[in-house]
């Protein structure tokens, strides 16, 4: 994997570690504009502490951004570090400002693991959308990935006079079809955004995840399905009420055929990409066992029953998809 990240410009060395930001002195909590509590808190550093801090960072969203010409970042600087501490992966957000227009972006500090990686290069490669991310030891920068996060859309905008909801539905479909394509788990509602675009006569819409860690982990077919998590219910409604089945079955075949297209313009990548991930560690025995059987009875296909990893499986499960897909038979 590090020759593999090293030899696509994934890897370089940064000037901070994610541990360095985990000794900040206070932190108080982060609100939103309507004065709910994000669960993220802001954090504050020792005086001595905080300008190196600054400036490493300032250093990394060059890295990030302009492969670390700090040329053109002279009028960049770091704003606000922000510590979430929901669920297990607890990222540092970091807020990155312009001062001469006040205009502000954000990239983001993990811990580095096995299944974000797999799953932000398999996003990078076979979805609509490109992923900039930089590794460096057990520490992962990840670019912001912008949109109205499902839940919010599901809450607020779901329902709005404005709001096409055939193309919600229709999309809600394909990101489905894709997250189950390339077994990507645990897509909740909190887990993507959405990225509406206004359009000449009306407004676009993309799903796009916005957190891996749960790539190619869980032992239940069910998991690798947006359509059985509970509060992705309204969605499922919409598409329900709103599409017909011969509809969904276009697009899921749609979809498909655009993974292939993509799948045959960086085949190499790829096949590079799950050959280390078939020699690599990314689930438990237990769970590699139980996907496998239920692939092989989704599937009505043997073959998956002699999988040894979880990265037999993928390379099995999108070879077995695309070859089903009409006009794709060449996979």
């Amino acid at each position: 994997m590090r020759k593999y990240l090293h030899h696509y410009d994934r890897e370089t060395r940064l000037p901070l570690r994610y541990e360095d930001l985990l000794h900040y002195a206070d932190a108080y909590p982060y609100f939103d504009k309507k004065g709910k509590d994000t669960l993220w808190e802001s954090a504050v550093y020792d005086q001595h502490q905080q300008q190196e801090l600054k400036n490493g960072l300032a250093m990394i969203y060059a890295l990030l951004k302009t492969d670390g010409d700090m040329s053109v970042m002279e009028h960049v600087y770091v704003s606000r570090i922000d510590y979430c501490t929901f669920g297990n992966s607890n990222p540092f957000r970091v807020q990155v400002m312009n001062h001469l227009n006040d205009n502000y972006d954000y990239f983001y500090v993990k811990r580095a693991d096995a299944s974000r990686v797999y799953g932000l290069e398999l996003e990078h490669i076979l979805s609509p959308s490109r992923i900039n991310y930089l590794a460096d030891g057990d520490t992962l920068i990840e670019e912001h990935i912008a949109g109205i996060p499902g839940d919010v859309f599901i809450k607020e905008y779901l329902d709005r006079p404005a709001s096409n909801k055939v193309r919600i539905a229709k999309e809600f479909v394909k990101f489905n079809e894709r997250c189950f394509m390339r077994l990507l788990g645990d897509m909740r509602s909190y887990n993507y955004v959405i990225d509406v675009t206004p359009d000449f006569e009306d407004e676009q819409y993309r799903v796009r995840p916005i957190d891996f860690d749960q790539q190619s982990y869980e032992g239940r077919k069910r998991m690798y399905l947006p359509q059985f998590f509970k509060d992705n219910n309204s969605m499922v409604a919409l598409v329900q009420k709103l599409l017909k089945p011969e509809a969904i079955i276009q697009y899921q075949n749609e979809e498909r055929t655009l993974m292939f297209r993509r799948l045959r313009a960086a085949r190499y990548r790829l096949k590079d990409l799950i050959d280390c991930m078939r020699q690599d560690t990314v689930s438990t025995p237990e769970k590699i066992e139980e996907l496998r059987t239920e692939l092989a009875e989704h599937h009505q296909l043997k073959e998956f029953l002699s999988c040894r990893n979880m990265g037999d499986l993928v390379r099995l499960h999108l070879k077995t998809v695309i070859t089903k897909t009409p006009g794709t038979g060449r996979g």
